[in-house]
């Protein structure tokens, strides 16, 4: 899908529907949040949501103290939806309306956050534009925390296709610059009840490509 393709589905999903009427919609992104604590994020930790959108992890890294914070969404209805829900305290927010596989990065982040994004990247050039980008923003040493639906998860999820992921498989995807620390695996809950069956995997940023 081309990069404006996805910017007009994702605009239309984030102005017709309810924020807790998506698949993907979480109170508390735990999973999230305590794979940042095993990283040992610390509130002067510079922190990037890949794919944001409205979510809910800015909110809960605020009330965390945490002050380096930027979401990226290509929709800009969702980013407004996320600025309204949190008023005030959007101030101390970067907001990036981009599509990541051409957005340029002009800082260098500790943590590199993304749950269900990447694996909307059905095509190899984007996927390819995708970690290009991803290791240039993060600093040497620094994490990436990427979730995909799993082997066994859902083949589509708002009606666009997307590519499931061990993390062995993602691992692959993202080369030697990444050193792969930690997965799991985790049962999200839908607003409406059924199960989706993702993967979380956690890398580090490599100081050097292994030979």
């Amino acid at each position: 899908m081309q990069s404006e393709s996805r910017e007009v589905h994702w605009q239309n999903v984030y102005t017709t529907k309810a924020e807790a009427g998506v698949s993907w919609f979480q109170e508390t992104p735990e999973p999230s949040l305590e794979l940042m604590a095993e990283v040992e994020a610390t509130p002067a930790s510079a922190i990037i949501d890949i794919g944001g959108g409205a979510s809910r992890l800015v909110d809960r890294l605020i009330d965390r103290g945490f002050e380096d914070l930027t979401v990226l969404d290509l929709s800009g209805a969702a980013l407004e939806a996320a600025k309204a829900r949190l008023g005030g305290r959007a101030a101390s927010v970067q907001w990036i309306v981009a599509d990541v596989t051409v957005w340029e990065p002009s800082k260098a982040y500790d943590i590199w956050h993304d749950r269900a994004a990447f694996h909307f990247l059905s095509g190899h050039d984007d996927r390819v534009a995708y970690v290009a980008r991803l290791t240039r923003a993060l600093k040497t040493g620094g994490y990436a925390i990427i979730a995909t639906f799993a082997p066994d998860g859902p083949e589509q999820c708002s009606g666009l296709p997307v590519v499931r992921y061990d993390a062995d498989g993602l691992a692959q995807v993202l080369g030697p610059a990444f050193e792969l620390v930690h997965t799991r695996r985790h049962a999200h809950a839908t607003p409406w009840g059924s199960v989706q069956s993702f993967q979380f995997s956690v890398f580090r940023r490599r100081s050097q490509v292994a030979k």
